[in-house]
């Protein structure tokens, strides 16, 4: 059976709302790498070194990554010799194959978040201005309240102009209580009393905003580092997740900022925001092969619920929506 055709099987049995939702999501880089590859895959009639050159040049574009995309031509290059696979239009489903694989490398369940089954689970979100860091801890807040569960969000930026009040807004759209101080506190002093206020409250998960000034890393750096003491000190065990927003539309630029906050803070999982606003939604298995972290969630519009769980088949389906839906039954 063809991975195409698995993977529509697979995706019957699940919800048909978060298929869409990926399908609509990245309209655009499907039509910018699908479209290449259908275009490749109709000018060849064979499967030969110039046919991997371009598909390689299509892959970089799609900012897969040169290092990834290197790796996954050595790969598909062995695949389709052991299969012996001599039309170009068979390969599509090999690519599609080696993402999930190259994404997965033997894990399950990589986008789960460390929720605490006792007491409160806290987590940390942190990224540059400008990328979505606010907008993704308010439409989480409302994510975990749909679910049944009792949220505070703490406004630990206290530097950027603007970033308690935007988040107050968030809190009274979704329902759920923000603990802050006056613009310019200790964001530290913010998050010890966020803590003390979740756990009078009894709440269930404690999401906590911080700043973003990466033009002055070492000070930032610092103050994450106090920030996560202050945190460990109150809820031993947490940061319980340290989620890196970043901007999908920034492409390879996305990836130089993770490789900076992964340095010197324990990221744990991506938030990539603006998925749908990107034609090179390949950032997500660079980031993945590069850094070894997973994405645990994607932007996929603009509305409170289109901020989605990450799944592996979800966004292959999403980079070739068109050729499983044409896959013969």
């Amino acid at each position: 059976m063809s991975f195409f055709k698995r993977l529509k099987e697979k995706l019957t049995e699940q919800t048909d709302s978060v298929t869409k939702k990926f399908k609509d999501g990245m309209t655009k880089t499907r039509e910018s790498f699908s479209g290449k590859v259908n275009d490749l895959v109709a000018r060849y009639r064979k499967v030969d070194e110039d046919f991997f050159e371009e598909l390689e040049e299509i892959l970089i574009s799609a900012d897969v990554g040169v290092s990834t995309v290197m790796d996954l031509i050595d790969d598909l290059k062995m695949e389709v010799k052991r299969r012996n696979i001599q039309d170009p239009r068979e390969v599509q489903g090999v690519i599609s194959e080696k993402l999930v694989e190259i994404y997965e490398n033997g894990q399950e369940d990589l986008s789960d978040v460390n929720i605490q089954k006792d007491g409160l689970t806290v987590i940390l979100f942190v990224g540059v201005n400008g990328v979505g860091k606010t907008t993704t801890i308010g439409k989480l807040a409302h994510k975990y309240k749909q679910e049944g569960k009792s949220v505070v969000m703490a406004a630990g930026d206290t530097f950027r102009a603007g970033a308690i009040e935007q988040l107050e807004v968030w809190g009274e759209r979704v329902g759920v209580s923000v603990i802050k101080q006056s613009a310019g506190s200790d964001p530290a002093a913010v998050m010890y009393d966020a803590v003390q206020a979740a756990k009078a409250r009894n709440a269930d998960i404690l999401l906590c905003d911080t700043a973003g000034r990466l033009q002055n890393k070492v000070n930032l750096m610092k103050e994450l580092e106090k920030v996560k003491r202050v945190i460990e000190r109150e809820v031993p065990g947490a940061p319980h997740e340290v989620l890196l927003v970043l901007d999908a539309t920034t492409g390879q630029n996305a990836l130089s900022q993770a490789k900076t906050f992964s340095e010197t803070t324990n990221v744990t999982g991506i938030v990539l925001t603006k998925l749908d606003g990107t034609a090179k939604g390949g950032i997500v298995i660079a980031i993945r092969n590069e850094l070894d972290l997973p994405v645990k969630f994607v932007g996929l519009g603009e509305k409170m619920d289109d901020l989605q769980q990450f799944q592996t088949e979800q966004y292959v389906y999403g980079l070739f929506a068109n050729e499983v839906e044409n896959e013969k039954e």
